[in-house]
């Protein structure tokens, strides 16, 4: 490409994001990351595209009920254009009820869910299994129908397909042109953290397994402080782990066992499920927990879109917006709370 508008640093669900929604206001974009679309935690396994609870409304909620709603309209355009499959489906959520005090707070929050989410989802007690052998000590649980599942690996795919459709560049090396956006994930949080000389974030490490169970149909389950995601292509995913510590990035270990084990256990319909692999992976987390949107500080030209963490593909298509008006534009649209130096220490 001989001239580039946008440089995008880092391969994963929010630099893909980000130069997708350049590439649809007109600009010309390279995407850069050695390892390829999704060699990070994008290229994770789970897919959970599960709200925050509807209390204590807050920007970082109301940004990602935006975003998840948008979700089905973004990724029918991906596949549109990439030809390829996601792996999107809001199918809903399923969660146990513990006991009395727990039905009590979940139907309080029928109550705000309705005045926050209107009529775009709901909330709701329910005595339903829809279909899953589960059992809940209350005999009750909460249904949600905005939850929405994603395959991570073939979703990246897709959009880093999509992108090159468009005419953008997805690479391996390269240099940087244009404005440069940095999307480079947990070690991103290390680099900017050293170049302002304080810690705005760093990396937490997740495991999780895919399992041989054809559920597709059926709503995801939080269970046991679990996801349990059924995909389209015949396999549920189960996880996952949140290590802070840790010495090996991509490996897997007997935390993970622990994992399986638990979600056998507590789902009968996972209980003969083998399984077909495993995933390890470091996820990025800002000290404000918020995702982290901006300039970087004493940066001129270049921007920051990380701190995905657990929320990262749930909020990615409001994400890709919001850089994409504020580095082509000039409009800030950023929520209080996501700025750079929101995750910066004090003092």
């Amino acid at each position: 490409m001989a001239s580039v508008d946008v440089t995008v640093r880092g391969a994963g669900i929010f630099g893909l994001s980000v130069a997708w929604a350049c590439l649809s206001r007109g600009a010309r974009v390279r995407v850069i990351d050695p390892g390829g679309p999704g060699a990070g935690a994008s290229g994770g396994v789970v897919g959970a595209l599960a709200p925050h609870v509807p209390e204590n409304w807050n920007p970082k909620k109301a940004f990602q009920l935006e975003s998840l709603l948008a979700q089905e309209d973004f990724w029918a355009r991906v596949a549109e254009v990439s030809g390829r499959d996601p792996g999107y489906r809001r199918a809903g959520r399923l969660q146990p009820l513990a006991d009395e005090a727990a039905v009590t707070l979940a139907r309080q929050r029928e109550e705000t869910a309705r005045a926050l989410w209107g009529e775009a989802a709901t909330w709701e007690v329910t005595g339903e299994t829809g279909g899953w052998g589960l059992e809940s000590p209350s005999g009750l649980y909460v249904r949600d129908t905005l939850t929405a599942r994603i395959h991570p690996r073939r979703a990246t795919e897709a959009l880093a397909a999509a992108i090159l459709a468009r005419g953008g560049e997805v690479l391996r090396e390269g240099d940087d042109r244009g404005a440069v956006v940095w999307t480079t994930g947990w070690q991103g949080l290390l680099e900017l953290s050293e170049a302002l000389g304080r810690t705005v974030g760093a990396g937490v490490k997740g495991q999780a397994a895919v399992l041989d169970a054809d559920l597709r149909d059926r709503a995801q389950l939080f269970v046991e402080g679990l996801h349990v995601v059924p995909h389209a292509d015949g396999t549920v995913a189960v996880g996952s782990t949140s290590e802070r510590e840790f010495e090996a990035a991509g490996s897997v270990d007997g935390t993970l066992e622990d994992v399986v084990a638990r979600a056998r256990a507590a789902v009968p319909d996972l209980a003969g499920a083998a399984v077909l692999a495993r995933w390890a992976g470091v996820r990025p987390r800002t000290r404000s927990r918020a995702p982290m949107l901006g300039p970087w500080p004493g940066r001129a030209g270049h921007f920051v879109a990380n701190g995905g963490f657990k929320i990262g593909f749930g909020v990615a298509p409001l994400v890709g917006e919001t850089l994409a008006r504020l580095v082509l534009k000039g409009e800030d649209a950023i929520p209080d709370g996501f700025r750079v130096e929101d995750s910066l220490p004090r003092g």
